[in-house]
């Protein structure tokens, strides 16, 4: 049985499915690296919505997706991109997404970090935008989940120079009540946040951005970087004070970065593992057993699936993500809040079908067939 796909030049090409699934099961937690999955959220499909109203979320099948990630070990990294904060999703459904999630995992067991902001404005003074920063900082902390003190457009807009990034965050950490994680979005996944930290000279925006941990390292669990630059990371982890964690974002170099070297390694918090969960899940179990080798062919061939969900531009990867999510079951129709369902091609779809068919990511790869032919017919792609 085979399946037609189209290319990027217009042409059909026959495309055989895999039959069985990769045979992955729930196990025991992970030990040797912290893994979050930065997990997408759920729309509503039968609400009366438009581009530009307030999402409207399934709950029912958010919160369930959560419990997936957990049952296989993972963390959830919360109210991040991933779930189209700041492109789609208000501060008003964050609010709600964090305090339902950190409900549900408190109920379940699961490790939960949720994403502090400033998208409650849209500019603003420095002042405003630290009391938005606080207002966000006390809901999280009040959920009980951790805090990940996310990039801001708002602050990227106020600052005047490094001085600004230093006495804003400077503030928020002596204000939190737990160790926090630093995340440092790049302009890739959004360009609204070009010259962060105070310059677009990538060496001096990492001078002050290190220089924020090491005025409070007692107050930084980590940092998660998502610049896409893996040396660049490798090196601001060795800058790093002691205890102070990397959470790597690099959804293009994740393998070798996890697998680290004889000065370190990163931990994880990507949005790569929504779709590859169970998959990333396992590949740090045998790298718990020192096997770095193993871990490296478990993960290693999804590194090609994870570069094209997140090609250019980058901020559109969250399309990719919800649609494997739906050909893999875990929803049941292939909405996105904003209408972002919309924001990549048919041979786009076409490539993460086989490139997830192929690792074997789909538990019931027939349903996942069958829904990429009901898509594809859509467009006129008849079989």
């Amino acid at each position: 049985m085979t399946i037609q796909l189209p290319d990027t030049s217009g042409n059909l090409r026959a495309y055989e499915p895999r039959q069985e699934p990769l045979a992955l099961t729930t196990g025991s937690p992970l030990t040797s690296r912290t893994v979050f999955s930065a997990a997408h959220v759920v729309a509503d499909p039968f609400a009366d919505t438009t581009p530009d109203s307030p999402a409207a979320i399934d709950w029912d099948a958010t919160l369930a997706f959560r419990r997936h990630l957990w049952s296989h070990g993972l963390g959830v990294a919360e109210a991040m991109d991933t779930a189209q904060r700041g492109m789609g999703l208000d501060w008003a459904g964050a609010a709600e997404l964090i305090r339902r999630s950190a409900a549900e995992a408190k109920a379940v067991g699961g490790r939960i970090a949720c994403g502090v902001g400033t998208d409650q404005i849209a500019a603003g003074s420095l002042a405003e935008v630290r009391a938005a920063y606080e207002e966000q900082l006390a809901l999280v902390e009040e959920s009980g989940a951790q805090s990940i003190l996310m990039a801001s457009r708002a602050l990227a807009a106020a600052a005047q120079g490094p001085e600004d990034y230093l006495e804003v965050y400077g503030h928020l950490l002596r204000q939190a009540s737990e160790p926090v994680v630093l995340h440092w979005l790049g302009p890739m996944f959004d360009p609204a946040l070009e010259g962060y930290w105070g310059s677009s000279d990538l060496d001096a925006a990492t001078d002050t951005f290190l220089e924020v941990i090491a005025a409070h390292p007692d107050k930084v669990d980590g940092i998660k970087v998502s610049l896409l630059d893996a040396q660049r990371e490798i090196d601001i982890r060795r800058r790093l004070p002691q205890g102070v964690r990397c959470y790597t974002g690099d959804d293009f170099n994740y393998p070798e970065l996890i697998a680290g070297d004889e000065q370190g390694f990163s931990h994880a918090l990507l949005g790569i593992f929504d779709p590859l969960g169970p998959l990333a899940a396992e590949a740090v179990r045998v790298l718990d057993t020192g096997d770095t080798a193993g871990f490296r062919e478990l993960l290693d061939p999804t590194v090609e699936l994870s570069r094209h969900l997140f090609q250019t531009p980058t901020r559109f990867y969250k399309t990719g993500v919800v649609f494997l999510a739906w050909l893999a079951g875990h929803q049941s129709h292939f909405t996105m809040v904003g209408g972002l369902q919309s924001a990549r091609s048919l041979p786009h779809f076409a490539r993460a079908y086989e490139l997830a068919d192929g690792l074997g990511l789909f538990p019931d790869p027939k349903l996942a067939e069958e829904r990429m032919k009901n898509l594809l017919s859509l467009y006129g792609v008849n079989q």
